[in-house]
C-alpha cells in the first residue's frame, strides 16, 4: 500500500513508518514544517506543490500529529495549541486529501484513553462515555474532526492509545534516569490507574487495524492488564534493582504543573482493549514486567 503518515517524527510515528517500510509498503511522511522526514519515507510538506500528487494515490492514512500534551503547564495559549493542532490540523489534512482527489480506504486517527476522563476504578471499554475534563473534550472534538474523513469514502478508526512504553521516549524514557538513581516512586496516592502498551504492540495494533477491513470507530490501544501507579513504580524499580519508594506528593504535582499535573499525573483510566481482543489481536506483551524487561533489553 501507499500509506500517508503524519507525526512520523514522533515515538509512535517513527516506529510505525519503519515497520511499514520493512514490510514493503510505500510511506509518504506528511508534515507541516520543512525538514527531513523519517529515513526511507517520501517527505512532503502539507500545502506544497508536491502534496496533491503525493496524497492522490494514498490508499490509507495514519494521522498521528498533535502538539505534546505533557510539555509544561496548561496556560490558555497552550490549551489552544493542544486543541487546535488536533482539530484544525485534522481539518486541514482532510481538506488537502479532498482537494487532491484522494480516496483512501482507511483513515486511522490518533486519540487517547484520556477520552474517558478520570473514571476511578471503573473498567472502561470503547462503549464507555466521554469524561468532562479538558483532555476528554480534546479527544472528543479530535475524533469528531477525524470522523469527517468518512466523506472521502474511508472507514475511520480512532486510536485511543494509553501510555506507550519505549526505552528512548515517552513516559518510560523520562522516568528511567530518575529510577536508575533510586529516586523514583509513586505519584500522588499511587492508586490511579495507568493503561499501558508496549511500543511493539502499539505498532502491531495499528497495522492490524489497517488490514482489518471492517474495523471502524474507537479502539482502546492498551494492554489487557492496566496497573496502578504504585505497581508501575514497583515493577520499574524491581527491573532496575533500585528502591522505588520516594513518593511525589500530589500537592507538589499541582504546584509544579497545575491543571496538567492533575489531569495527566494524578488521574487515570482503567481502560481495556475489548474491541482489539474481540478482533483476535494477540498482544506480544500482556504483563508489565515483560514489557519493561523488553524495553530494558
Amino acid at each position: 500500500m501507499q500509506v500517508v503518515v503524519t507525526g512520523g517524527h514522533g515515538l509512535i510515528g517513527g516506529a510505525l513508518t519503519a515497520e511499514l517500510l520493512r514490510r514493503g509498503h510505500r510511506v509518504v511522511a506528511l508534515g507541516r514544517h520543512a525538514g527531513p522526514g523519517p529515513a526511507g519515507a517520501t517527505s512532503v510538506l502539507l500545502g506544497s506543490a508536491d502534496a496533491p500528487g503525493a496524497l492522490r494515490d494514498a490508499e490509507a492514512v495514519v494521522h498521528l500529529a498533535g502538539s505534546p500534551i505533557a510539555a509544561g503547564r496548561w496556560t490558555q495559549a497552550r490549551k489552544q495549541e493542544i486543541l487546535g493542532s488536533r482539530t484544525a490540523g485534522t481539518d486541514r489534512l482532510i481538506a488537502a486529501l479532498g482537494e487532491a482527489g484522494a480516496r483512501p480506504a482507511a483513515f486511522l486517527g490518533a486519540s487517547a484513553v484520556g477520552y474517558y476522563g478520570d473514571a476511578g476504578d471503573r473498567p472502561l471499554d470503547e462503549s464507555s462515555p466521554a469524561g468532562e475534563d479538558f483532555l476528554a473534550d480534546v479527544c472528543r472534538r479530535w475524533e469528531a474532526a477525524e470522523a469527517r474523513a468518512a466523506a472521502l469514502g474511508a472507514r475511520v478508526v480512532h486510536l485511543r492509545t494509553g501510555v506507550v512504553l519505549a526505552p528512548d521516549g515517552g513516559l518510560l524514557g523520562r522516568l528511567l534516569p530518575v529510577f536508575r538513581l533510586g529516586l523514583g516512586g509513586p505519584v500522588g496516592s499511587g492508586e490511579q490507574w495507568l493503561p499501558w502498551i508496549s511500543l511493539a504492540d502499539e505498532v502491531e495494533a495499528i497495522l492490524a487495524l489497517l488490514a482489518l477491513r471492517d474495523a471502524q470507530g474507537p479502539y482502546n490501544l492498551c494492554a489487557p492488564s492496566p496497573v496502578r501507579s504504585r505497581e508501575f513504580a514497583q515493577e520499574l524499580g524491581r527491573a532496575l534493582g533500585r528502591p522505588a519508594r520516594l513518593r511525589l506528593p500530589a500537592a507538589l504535582v499541582r504546584l509544579g504543573f497545575g491543571e496538567m499535573g492533575d489531569a495527566v499525573l494524578l488521574s487515570g483510566q482503567r481502560a481495556l482493549p475489548r474491541r482489539l481482543e474481540a478482533a483476535g489481536f494477540g498482544f506480544r506483551h500482556t504483563s508489565l514486567r515483560d514489557a519493561i524487561a523488553a524495553c530494558l533489553a
